[in-house]
């Protein structure tokens, strides 16, 4: 399978996670959108982005709202963006992202999910140099030859998968926005499954045993649990 495959299951995966986890992490976000701009999404399209992803994660406009309101309430909380990398069993590597506000915690917690299943953190820069930061964005509704002349015209360098009719983007952190629009503008009712930065392995991995899965499930299963973490990426092709 391709890495659009492999993107695809990664975001099926997060989407099936706990509701409360991806409430939590949607809050955040939208919470500092609004702090550090305008609290209106119509005039703040950073926020007004983040509300669009947390509707198609299905979080509640309350929980959207709250954000916001605490945001504009001034109530002050702040938090820090802090990327931890790691090794995995067999040839398996980890990008942690996480949000908090209180880094001494969250890299404690975080250690003590590597210590105990018996992998190992990395320092920073040792796994991240093996993989590329893009913008993605997989949809279905254009054929590969519309959404070349889409990009085109609004003038953007990128890469085109197309796998079961399913068309996969891959493009500069700076230009998912400015995709998503082309795309819309060439067709308004797009049906996008995938919208999002993320970290993408140049190659990825099969563990060997049943023993390294149990052991990178488990792995993944703690750092999932910790509420400080946003995001987690790795090199293990999914089954």
């Amino acid at each position: 399978m391709g890495r659009a495959f492999e993107v695809r299951k990664a975001a099926m995966a997060k989407t099936a996670a706990q509701k409360t986890k991806i409430y939590s992490r949607f809050g955040k976000e939208i919470y500092i959108a609004a702090k550090s701009g305008v609290p209106d999404p119509e005039m703040n399209i950073t926020l007004k982005h983040i509300i669009e992803k947390a509707k198609k994660a299905q979080v509640p406009v309350d929980i959207i709202k709250r954000a916001i309101d605490k945001a504009t309430s001034g109530v002050t909380e702040s938090y820090t963006s802090v990327r931890y990398e790691g090794f995995g069993p067999g040839a398996s590597t980890l990008i942690v992202d996480c949000l908090t506000d209180n880094v001494n915690r969250t890299v404690s917690e975080v250690r003590n999910c590597f210590t105990k299943t018996k992998n190992k953190m990395g320092v920073s820069g040792s796994v991240s140099f093996m993989y590329n930061n893009n913008a993605i964005v997989s949809f279905t509704g254009l054929t590969e030859e519309e959404t070349l002349v889409a990009l085109i015209e609004a003038d953007i360098d990128a890469d085109i998968e197309v796998e079961d009719e399913i068309i996969t983007i891959y493009g500069e952190p700076t230009d998912l926005y400015k995709i998503k629009s082309a795309l819309e503008k060439a067709k308004s009712d797009l049906d996008i499954d995938v919208e999002e930065i993320s970290m993408i392995p140049m190659s990825y991995i099969k563990l060997e045993s049943d023993e390294e899965q149990e052991n990178f499930n488990r792995l993944m299963e703690m750092l999932n649990e910790l509420d400080d973490v946003q995001e987690i990426y790795h090199n293990v092709e999914t089954h």
